[in-house]
């Protein structure tokens, strides 16, 4: 069985994500030095070792969808000018943006969700489980279920990789920088929707923006 303290261990040991650590040692039956080699083969020790790195060059990419409905500018970091013109930093460049397009996150990482959202959506969170007769003892275990899928929705690290919904995001970049192997920062973006704010018609952007990629 995998534990918290096991997991905990290998991740201070390697430096992996959480959940790369946790899949490290089911796989390996919790065996922790297998786990490190596990890590180690896949390149996501080394990854998270370049995640302090300074990520200074890099590319300022667009997308425009629907014929001017939807527009993305994305800046994405990396180490050296080089490696902005490999075309695996390219590609993946343009991923993000399209992802950006299709799925509307609002925030790159959930440490930039601000406390006053979080604290609104878990009022509205407690109100709803209320409501559906929830004893009031497991309503607060309820509404942090709830807060990891609202970070799902709105943090783009966290989102389903519209490409490969097997794999989030983040885990889509710490195989970016595994492979090029330098340190990678999705460091801004901003997405523009032809009369945001207006009303109109619901709209299925992942499934349009797949379509006009031929995805």
């Amino acid at each position: 069985m995998v534990t918290a303290d096991m997991v905990k261990e290998l991740r201070e040991r390697t430096g992996a994500g959480m959940m790369d650590c946790k899949k490290a040692l089911t796989e390996t039956n919790g065996d922790v030095e297998k786990a490190i080699e596990y890590l180690r083969e896949k390149g996501l020790a080394a990854a998270a070792k370049k995640a302090g790195r300074i990520a200074a060059e890099g590319i300022v990419d667009a997308y425009i969808h629907g014929n001017g409905r939807i527009g993305v500018l994305v800046e994405v970091n990396i180490e050296t000018d080089f490696a902005a013109q490999n075309e695996e930093f390219k590609a993946f460049v343009k991923d993000i943006a399209l992802q950006i397009a299709a799925s509307k996150p609002e925030y790159i990482r959930r440490e930039e969700v601000p406390a006053s959202v979080l604290e609104k959506e878990r009022e509205i969170l407690r109100a709803q489980a209320l409501n559906e007769g929830k004893p009031e003892k497991i309503v607060e275990k309820m509404v942090e279920g709830r807060i990891e899928k609202f970070y799902k929705e709105i943090c783009l690290l966290e989102q389903p990789f519209i490409k490969d919904p097997d794999k989030t995001v983040g885990q889509l970049l710490t195989e970016k920088v595994a492979k090029i192997g330098e340190n990678i920062n999705i460091r801004r973006f901003a997405r523009f929707e032809r009369g945001e704010g207006l009303t109109k018609k619901e709209e299925n952007f992942a499934e349009e923006v797949m379509k006009q990629i031929g995805g």
